[in-house]
């Protein structure tokens, strides 16, 4: 399976090139921003982009849907509980002086426990929410892989702080949806290094 990863937009997002090499179907993950780079980044790996996957809904996850979807095609998918950050990401964006674009509406909704086949690959969706209400994890469990969004970090988790956060909620998302999973899964965050679960279990502070 590839897994690329790109730092993109003004806060350093990782948005996530992923994709069955088998098949040359490709999902992208959080094109936060600088779509003409991530494009340029599939395309080099001549993936078919089906899929556009926001793990929530801030703006600088979201700022490069447009650009990435018009090119390719692919549909948008985000948690229901999200799905009206998309429009209001501008907004937010200049509030903290940044540039920011909107994204166009969703195409479907991701759920808990929903799965997706990503060429030979399954991606199971684990709502994990507290930085979000919306906010959820990808998990491809034969890989032992999880694209944790901003849900959980190296030695650290997501912020609660903002309009929807929930520090109680994001706490028992970590502890009843991830850290259940085997310890030698590799954890990708939406920004930062990438961990494991069991390093997580065994050193991140907030537990």
């Amino acid at each position: 399976m590839i897994i690329d990863i790109l730092q993109v937009g003004p806060l350093a997002v990782n948005c996530f090139i992923v994709g069955c090499e088998s098949t040359r179907e490709g999902f992208i993950v959080d094109a936060g921003g600088d779509a003409e780079h991530v494009i340029a980044a599939a395309d080099r790996r001549r993936l078919n982009i089906t899929h556009v996957i926001n793990t929530h809904g801030h703006f600088d996850h979201v700022g490069g849907n447009r650009a990435v979807v018009d090119y390719f095609g692919a549909k948008l998918l985000i948690h229901e509980a999200d799905a009206p950050m998309l429009k209001r990401a501008a907004d937010v964006a200049r509030s903290y002086g940044l540039p920011g674009d909107n994204s166009p509406e969703p195409d479907g909704y991701l759920t808990d426990g929903m799965e997706i086949m990503l060429g030979k690959h399954k991606m199971k969706v684990l709502h994990t929410p507290g930085h979000t209400p919306g906010g959820c994890s990808l998990y491809f469990e034969e890989k032992k892989k999880l694209i944790s969004g901003d849900t959980l970090f190296a030695d650290s988790i997501g912020r609660t702080d903002l309009p929807g956060g929930s520090y109680p909620q994001l706490i028992e998302s970590v502890v009843s949806k991830l850290f259940v999973l085997p310890d030698d899964v590799t954890v990708y965050p939406g920004h930062g290094p990438a961990t494991t679960i069991g390093h997580e279990k065994r050193h991140n502070p907030y537990f």
